[in-house]
């Protein structure tokens, strides 16, 4: 009985996994991934009821960056299980309101989100989906920082989104791009 239990929750297993491989992620580091920032503890706000409805899914938690292209769909967690699918999102900063920190691989994975991130400057639009509601941001800092510095994560009052990866054949490097949400008045 047990060994017929175990082979249905393999079997579960590989299906989930094979159907998380239909997505594309981007690197944040040679042999490590982005877990060993010191996070500081950040409570989450309820979400704003002004924000635009999105028509997708109302379950999707999404990133669009319309200059590249780009289209992905975001996991909690930076570990590499996550990475190899998803957008990850680092545990520790908001979801919503606040500082949301999100990490993707640029190369050398099969998924590669933030391949073309380099791309992004000031002025640039990102859409952020989290549970339904859409939030735009406006690109306001784009520069590459030092593997250790995680300042550019730390909890805002402000709402903003923080996109890491790593820096080509620069392992003491990260190429951070942050952006302040669009005031629709």
């Amino acid at each position: 009985m047990l060994a017929s239990f175990l082979s249905i929750i393999t079997v579960l297993n590989f299906y989930f996994i094979s159907n998380r491989a239909r997505l594309s992620v981007d690197i944040i580091s040679e042999n490590n991934v982005l877990d060993s920032y010191n996070y500081s503890s950040i409570e989450e706000n309820e979400l704003d009821n002004n924000v635009e409805t999105s028509i997708i899914n109302s379950n999707e938690w999404s990133i669009e960056i319309p200059k590249i292209g780009l289209k992905a769909e975001i996991s909690e967690g930076t570990d590499q299980d996550t990475l190899n699918y998803y957008v990850g999102h680092f545990n520790e900063t908001a979801l919503w309101n606040g500082n949301v920190g999100l990490a993707a691989h640029n190369r050398g994975y099969n998924v590669n989100y933030f391949n073309r991130l380099k791309e992004l400057g000031t002025g640039d639009e990102i859409i952020y989906i989290y549970q339904g509601n859409c939030r735009k941001y406006k690109v306001n800092y784009a520069e590459v920082i030092k593997e250790t510095d995680w300042e550019n994560l730390n909890a805002t009052k402000d709402n903003r989104i923080t996109l890491i990866t790593c820096v080509e054949d620069e392992p003491e490097f990260r190429r951070c791009v942050q952006a302040i949400e669009i005031k629709e008045e």
